[in-house]
């Protein structure tokens, strides 16, 4: 069965990642705008999740600086990572100081611990390692004593030291809590799992995130892989096209972004070919409601 190396390579027909990087960068990512301040940002970003947790070694490292710098060729900013994420923070500030990217990235990241002080003083070395002294969006990871660092990121944001403020989590028991959170505290971006598989998000939280204008990051967009060995062997259906997607990467993400309440899904990858295959899925057409049917039917059939 080919894989989605050998399915991307003969849909894209590319000899070299830099080139067909700067091919895209021609035409323009769609671009989503943030409710509570009107900003315009890449419709699809990046997560560090696993990827990025590498070691110094050039050879560990030269996969991430190629990742980043196609996704900033093809338009995009936003990064997301964690200190719950390894190295990925290190990883990520070395990395883009190095590019030099212009225009900047997006950073977010997130506090995972306990306690005012515990979490003041993770942030303060999450801003260190990202290499940062003003960071676009610090996230409550899991809901984690959200609490007490809520209001420690509204004062880190009246004090002009993160722009947005939000809260996160990955499993669907804690869906309760966070739409009381959505719904109470006010926040700027909220962080949740949505795929082709798994739509409990579509059914609940995003309708609530539409009526709050709380922009959403999408985690798991892929089924953390498991849709891809899903579709292994099978061909893209030809009805694809009519939303522009060239391989099942691109549907995926497609599907996920043809949802109104959805910012920017956040696929992981140190994969080269896979970031070019993500970042296509932010130009072109996106299915409408019967497009996204079908593609429930799909999955469902």
């Amino acid at each position: 069965m080919p894989s989605r190396r050998t399915v991307l390579s003969a849909v894209l027909g590319v000899a070299a990642f830099g080139a067909s990087s700067e091919s895209f960068a021609k035409a323009s990512m769609t671009t989503r705008v943030v409710p509570k301040s009107g900003e315009k940002i890449p419709c699809i970003g990046l997560g560090t999740w696993q990827t990025f947790d590498v070691g110094d070694g050039p050879g560990e490292r030269a996969p991430v600086a190629e990742v980043l710098r196609g996704f900033f060729a093809a338009g995009g900013r936003v990064i997301d990572s964690s200190p719950m994420y390894g190295r990925a923070e290190q990883v990520t500030g070395d990395a883009v100081a190095a590019l030099g990217a212009s225009p900047a990235p997006f950073l977010a990241t997130k506090v995972w611990t306990s306690g005012r002080e515990r979490g003041i003083s993770e942030m303060e070395r999450s801003l260190r390692r990202l290499r940062t002294k003003k960071l676009d969006l610090m996230q409550v990871h899991n809901l984690l004593d959200w609490k007490t660092h809520l209001p420690v990121l509204r004062e880190w944001k009246a004090a002009g030291r993160i722009r947005y403020l939000g809260v996160t989590h990955y499993a669907r028991s804690a869906f309760d809590d966070l739409e009381r959170v959505m719904k109470n505290e006010k926040l700027d971006f909220v962080q949740l799992p949505y795929n082709l598989v798994d739509r409990e998000a579509e059914r609940r939280l995003l309708p609530v995130a539409a009526e709050t204008g709380t922009a959403v990051l999408v985690m798991q967009p892929f089924q953390e892989g498991a849709l891809f060995k899903r579709f292994r062997g099978v061909a893209l259906p030809a009805w694809a096209a009519e939303c522009d997607a060239a391989s099942w990467a691109q549907l995926f993400l497609k599907f996920i972004l043809g949802h109104a309440a959805v910012t920017c899904p956040l696929p992981a990858t140190s994969n080269p070919k896979h970031l070019l295959d993500n970042v296509q899925a932010g130009a072109g057409r996106l299915p409408d409601a019967a497009l996204r049917a079908k593609m429930v039917r799909l999955v469902e059939g």
